[in-house]
């Protein structure tokens, strides 16, 4: 990914906002300039909440290159509080112990460097809510 385009991008995704629709009030995430359900383009940022439970996931034990340290990793869907799903890498526990209907949470994570621009980019990952 090129520099501007990643600074572009990055405060919906560093904030998890996403925008909800003035007319038929679905949010979705990242936000759109035009509304797939209602074809309205007013849009309110929302803040979603990081919280929710584990819809789908899968393990990945033969990572491609640059995710080789992390093997074995998950990577699920989380539905949201809010009703949305986003798809994200689970850390922070044993892969082979997740359940569908987990509570996670997101955290503000390290995702990789691009070698060519010795950018380091983040997002957001997965942890086990615990409650905390």
């Amino acid at each position: 990914m090129n520099v501007p385009k990643h600074w572009r991008e990055s405060p919906q995704r560093y904030r998890m906002e996403a925008g909800k629709c003035r007319k038929c009030e679905r949010i979705f995430f990242p936000g759109r300039l035009v509304c797939p359900e209602c074809g309205h383009t007013g849009f309110d940022m929302v803040k979603l909440s990081g919280k929710g439970k584990l819809h789908t996931f899968t393990v990945i034990r033969t990572a491609p290159s640059g995710f080789t340290d992390f093997a074995p990793y998950a990577v699920g869907i989380v539905e949201l509080d809010e009703g949305i799903r986003i798809l994200g890498q689970i850390t922070d526990c044993d892969p082979d112990s997740l359940q569908t209907g987990d509570r996670l949470t997101s955290k503000f994570r390290r995702m990789n460097d691009e070698g060519k621009t010795g950018m380091i980019m983040y997002s957001y990952k997965f942890v086990p809510d615990n409650g905390i």
